[in-house]
């Protein structure tokens, strides 16, 4: 079953552009998994200490894209001003983490698909924002 599919069956109207929040839900779905496998890659790596802040965004992002997809996806009298602020704290901590992991890209395969799941994620809020 896909996101859009459960969020039609929803009593109340979507709370944005049907399409941008089905993305945008997603890609915070994605974006969690990616971020938390890349984490733990990192602790794995030979040269762990030069990873530090690189599993710290990648822990951070996890946990705000979580929250972001739990927010977006309740549809019963939302709260829009902390609507938009949970987005707009995941689009920062997608850019923060993608910045990061792309710093990390040359040699860590993981952190190279990691940041690209984040860009997708920061522009998948970026267009829900409008």
């Amino acid at each position: 079953m896909s996101i859009e599919a459960i969020l039609k069956t929803h009593p109340r109207p979507a709370t944005a552009d049907l399409a941008k929040l089905v993305r945008c839900i997603d890609e915070c779905s994605a974006c969690e998994a990616t971020c938390t496998v890349c984490a733990d890659a990192s602790l794995a790596e030979e040269d762990v200490a030069m990873m530090v802040r690189c599993i710290r965004l990648c822990l951070d992002c996890a946990d705000i894209c979580n929250t972001t997809l739990h927010v977006l996806s309740r549809q019963t009298e939302p709260d829009p001003m902390t609507q938009r602020a949970v987005v707009e704290a995941c689009l920062a901590a997608c850019r923060a983490s993608a910045k990061e992991c792309e710093r990390h890209a040359q040699h860590h395969e993981h952190c190279r698909l990691c940041a690209e799941e984040c860009r997708r994620c920061e522009t998948a809020c970026q267009e829900l924002l409008g």
